[in-house]
């Protein structure tokens, strides 16, 4: 996600907006090279960080813990776990009802804790929408249980067919939508509208879906009581594929009494404590993070930099939701902080010559004396150096592969690309869109954090699946795709620029003569959508990945709205408010 030379014209950094004042930026410009101003084609813009810690009073769990209130928690929580996998037991796997359940598990963000049984009853409704694809057609009756089937299923990897719904597409678009819609119809219509997000490229029934179903929700919504108006917007406005679960939990938690089964008061119960439980892990991993970035002492030597160890852990927060992945947050989170402070060297800092030769020592792995970087470039590879090598000892001690190869493999391309965006704006020069994008999918980031997870997660890791990895497969490049462009959709509004964007709008206004910046916003929304597709199929088996390793790069995905939602303060109030309810929100060990 990242920048060049001096200045966050051209690109936006990774993971987040970045930036410094136009003054340092413009003095850093002319330090590169002599560069003069007439050549710099691209903006400056202001230098936009949110504050070093952004839930500055909240990063310690108050007070001493109180380990026989965590004790008993904990057996609460064991007790009541077993309960509600002998309730998962009893419920006949074939029907509405156990889709119903694993629905909730999901919202609810606890279905970790049911791996197991909610594959086995995917499994057999799987058996069950192949048999009936073409035998049982779908009406407004059984639309609420065809479609969650569907939405499940895919989720889960299984590659169920779509055009099971094109009967009842035509249907409606025959005389169905000149009636006023019946509550089945709401929750059928809502369950379709929520499944059309699992589409992949050429299901024309999927997008034709989700723009009348979209549109005839919308347009119902001024007949609907409070409680289905309030499902139909959460629907149209955060559909369950493309958000953030454990964000929602609690919302849906408040919600969970309007269900007629049986088994909603014990899932609540056991949804709560677990909130505390995953709570106090978070809440003691923030402390050790913050701990971490004060004694390296990044900060200090890099004034201009972002400091943010709390706002950078957020992502592996919510990329890794087992609350038994630990010190795979903790590793992760240190990975991310240095893509971060490697972007805000790039945009900030070195000149031309000097970003060079700090990208030759990262492409050697070496920094020795002759090499002609600043202190705090050879600070910086130092640091890098020591937390590739504490993220391979952890891998390897776990999993029994030494992943350093290629983790340094990959900061290497990540500086790279870096270099390459560094050039672009020192010579003034646009890109294609095609030249541009394929180099932002390596400098998002997004390479370098999937990496990492995948060696840490420890699953399946053999040289076929790494070296599919090492070369950007679909499901690294269709999320880092979303995340660049979301970051491009955003980026003059959010960070107030001045000029040019330098985004991939900008380069597709050049490259196509378009002056319109709706027409060039249009172009990036359809391709956001259109990434999502790969990445569904990416998703679905068969393919060399894990599902732990496809949910976290679904979750990657899944964020990025929530780290670009700036207000006018250039301040991110949205995940502000869902974290500080996931770590403050209630009681806590």
């Amino acid at each position: 996600m990242a920048l060049s030379l001096a200045t966050s014209a051209f690109l936006q950094g990774p993971f987040a907006s970045n930036g410094t004042s136009t003054a340092n930026k413009n003095k850093h410009l002319q330090d590169a090279n002599s560069l003069s101003s007439t050549n710099n084609k691209w903006s400056i813009s202001s230098h936009q960080t949110l504050v070093s810690t952004p839930f500055k009073g909240h990063i310690h769990p108050t007070g001493k813990r109180n380990f026989a209130v965590e004790d008993d928690i904990r057996g609460q929580h064991e007790r009541r776990l077993e309960e509600v996998k002998q309730l998962f037991k009893r419920v006949r796997g074939d029907s509405l009802e156990s889709l119903v359940m694993v629905d909730a598990l999901q919202r609810l963000a606890i279905d970790y804790r049911f791996e197991d049984e909610i594959e086995a009853l995917l499994q057999r409704h799987f058996l069950i929408s192949t048999s009936r694809s073409h035998s049982h057609p779908i009406d407004a009756e059984n639309l609420h249980e065809a479609a969650l089937r569907f939405r499940l299923l895919r989720q889960g990897g299984y590659p169920v067919p779509s055009d099971v719904f094109q009967p009842f597409l035509d249907k409606m678009n025959g005389g169905l939508e000149e009636r006023k819609p019946q509550d089945n119809d709401i929750l059928g219509l809502t369950s379709l509208f929520e499944a059309s997000h699992l589409g992949t490229d050429g299901e024309d029934v999927l997008d034709e879906v989700r723009e009348s179903i979209g549109q005839r929700l919308h347009d119902s919504l001024a007949d609907l009581d409070h409680l289905q108006a309030r499902l139909v917007r959460n629907s149209l406005g955060n559909p369950f594929h493309k958000s953030m679960a454990r964000f929602k939990a609690n919302d849906f938690l408040s919600n969970l009494g309007g269900h007629s089964y049986g088994w909603t008061e014990n899932l609540g119960e056991l949804a709560h404590l677990d909130m505390n439980i995953v709570r106090s892990v978070h809440q003691r991993e923030i402390l050790q993070i913050s701990n971490w970035w004060k004694e390296l002492g990044m900060a200090k030597e890099l004034k201009y930099a972002r400091d943010q160890p709390i706002k950078w852990y957020m992502w592996p927060m919510a990329i890794l939701t087992d609350s038994g992945l630990s010190q795979e947050r903790v590793a992760a989170a240190k990975t991310i902080s240095f893509i971060y402070v490697i972007d805000d060297i790039f945009d900030v800092y070195g000149t031309i010559d000097e970003l060079a030769s700090f990208t030759d020592v990262v492409n050697r792995w070496e920094c020795t004396e002759k090499d002609n970087i600043p202190e705090y470039m050879r600070m910086c590879f130092h640091a890098l150096d020591d937390i590739t090598n504490e993220v391979s000892f952890v891998v390897h001690k776990n999993h029994g592969w030494n992943p350093l190869y290629s983790l340094r493999r990959t900061w290497a391309k990540l500086l790279n690309a870096f270099l390459v965006e560094a050039r672009w704006l020192a010579r003034g020069h646009y890109p294609t869109t095609q030249d541009y994008l394929d180099n932002a999918i390596v400098s998002s980031g997004v390479h370098v954090l999937l990496v990492h997870l995948f060696f840490l997660l420890g699953e399946r890791i053999d040289p076929e699946s790494v070296h599919h990895l090492e070369n950007i497969p679909e499901i690294v490049s269709s999320t880092a795709s979303i995340l660049r462009l979301w970051d491009d959709l955003g980026s003059a509004k959010d960070e107030s620029q001045d000029g040019r964007d330098g985004s991939y709008l900008e380069c597709y206004k050049q490259e196509f003569q378009i002056t319109s910046d709706e027409v060039a916003r249009d172009r990036v929304k359809k391709m956001i959508s259109e990434a999502w597709k790969r990445l569904n199929k990416a998703c679905l088996y068969p393919h060399p990945f894990t599902k732990s390793f496809t949910k976290a790069a679904l979750n990657t995905a899944r964020m990025v709205p929530l780290m670009y939602d700036y207000d006018d303060n250039h301040s991110l109030p949205l995940l502000e408010h869902h974290t500080k309810s996931l770590l403050y929100g209630g009681p806590s060990f």
